[in-house]
């Protein structure tokens, strides 16, 4: 059987050859309204329950998400178990119970046993995911899977050990270039006398810099081997995902991410500047004689000024997360089979986040549903998918590929719903 699917699949490749390639832009069909009584029965469901309907309203998103999203005229499926949800969920209920619990008895050996079990299980919950989502998910009767080995997944998953490494050594440098900063420490919590910390050196901030220029790359490095390993294991009948970008156009991305992010903040400090510099005298005035109040005011300030760098963030995150959709859905493709082009454009997204953030913070949050089928429209309509030859056909020779394969059965057996 596998010997005939090969050769089904490379009589499909070479048909292609000569095959003219057609284009089919991608339809969402949701409409705000809809969603929205979805969504609302989910909220309520969840406050009834104390959050346990959260795996039924995950399932619900879903598929409302994936029914309304047309792929070459046809919808999307999403076939989860709703059974394999809920113990995915309340394995995570159980696990967060206990190591609250264990953290609020001062239980600090179960702490460091819970902290060590998650780094080494990670990828482990990662892979899991990412097999039961795949396994879900289904077009024209083929459904996607994720082919990769437990071996691959733990070996893209080397920047979490080296996070790990990187903090433990900075933790052991910073010991190293002042040594009785470990003693005073010590003597907070005992009874000896307390010894002033000691003097921040340029050495002690360089080594701090350092390790958090580095956990950044990690970071990125750690997105950028999950998405390709996802693209690239994953497959359709028999036909693996194409991925093309490299490690540094995620830097890049990073970098003008962070560059639109402090242009934020400084646009918002010189704001509030201007605002607080024209009206300190009335300020100064109206504090006078507010005794304790004047704590109060100082406290809902910071608060404010928190809620403020949020806001600020809010541009910069909206940029990245188009910049990033572009970049995928520009470089990824199915074996020889199909490509997709994304035309989306970063500016009218990041507008329309803004606007959607206005929108929800005006209504108390009613307004998120329209916001998320708005953002989702938007970026699913800018993607087209470009297939060599005629879909029908093309769907027809994957199905075959499929068909007597052990990969639905070992498909419905493996993978949790783990992670949102």
């Amino acid at each position: 059987m596998g010997h005939q699917n090969s050769d089904d699949a490379a009589g499909l490749m070479s048909s292609f050859v000569s095959q003219n390639i057609e284009a089919h832009p991608l339809e969402f069909t949701g409409r705000g309204a809809e969603y929205f009584r979805v969504w609302i029965v989910n909220v309520l469901l969840s406050i009834v329950t104390l959050g346990f309907y959260t795996p039924w309203a995950r399932r619900r998103t879903a598929q409302y998400f994936y029914g309304h999203t047309l792929v070459a005229n046809s919808p999307l499926e999403f076939t989860a178990q709703q059974r394999k949800m809920v113990m995915g969920f309340v394995m995570l209920v159980l696990i967060t119970l206990a190591y609250n619990l264990a953290a609020n008895t001062g239980q600090d050996a179960a702490v460091a046993v819970f902290l060590l079990a998650g780094a080494v299980l990670a990828p482990f919950i990662w892979g899991s995911a990412m097999r039961f989502r795949l396994s879900a998910t289904r077009w024209r009767g083929l459904r996607l899977q994720f082919t990769a080995s437990w071996r691959e997944v733990y070996t893209a998953s080397w920047p979490v050990f080296a996070l790990a490494l990187l903090w433990m050594g900075l933790m052991f440098g910073l010991q190293a270039l002042a040594p009785e900063a470990a003693q005073a420490v010590q003597a907070l919590g005992g009874d000896a006398p307390r010894k002033p910390l000691p003097p921040i050196t340029p050495a002690m901030v360089g080594l701090v810099v350092l390790g958090l220029v580095l956990s950044v790359l990690f970071f990125i490095r750690l997105e950028y081997n999950f998405k390709s390993l996802l693209v690239l294991r994953a497959q359709v009948g028999v036909e693996p995902g194409r991925w093309k970008p490299v490690y540094m156009d995620f830097v890049k991305v990073w970098l003008a991410t962070v560059a639109v992010f402090i242009l934020c903040v400084l646009g918002v400090g010189v704001l509030l500047a201007a605002l607080v510099g024209s009206s300190f005298a009335l300020i100064a005035s109206l504090t006078k004689g507010l005794g304790m109040w004047l704590f109060v005011i100082i406290a809902v300030a910071i608060v404010a000024g928190i809620f403020l760098l949020f806001l600020a963030s809010a541009p910069a995150r909206a940029y990245r997360e188009a910049r990033m959709f572009q970049l995928m859905w520009n470089n990824i493709g199915l074996s020889q089979v199909a490509r997709f082009k994304c035309r989306l454009r970063t500016r009218s997204y990041v507008l329309l986040r803004l606007k959607n953030m206005l929108f929800t913070l005006l209504t108390l949050g009613l307004y998120r549903p329209f916001a998320r089928v708005n953002e989702y429209r938007m970026k699913v309509e800018s993607v087209t998918l470009h297939v060599k030859g005629g879909v029908g056909q093309v769907a027809g020779a994957m199905v075959r590929q499929q068909q007597g394969g052990v990969g639905d059965a070992l498909a419905d057996a493996v993978g949790l719903d783990l992670i949102g």
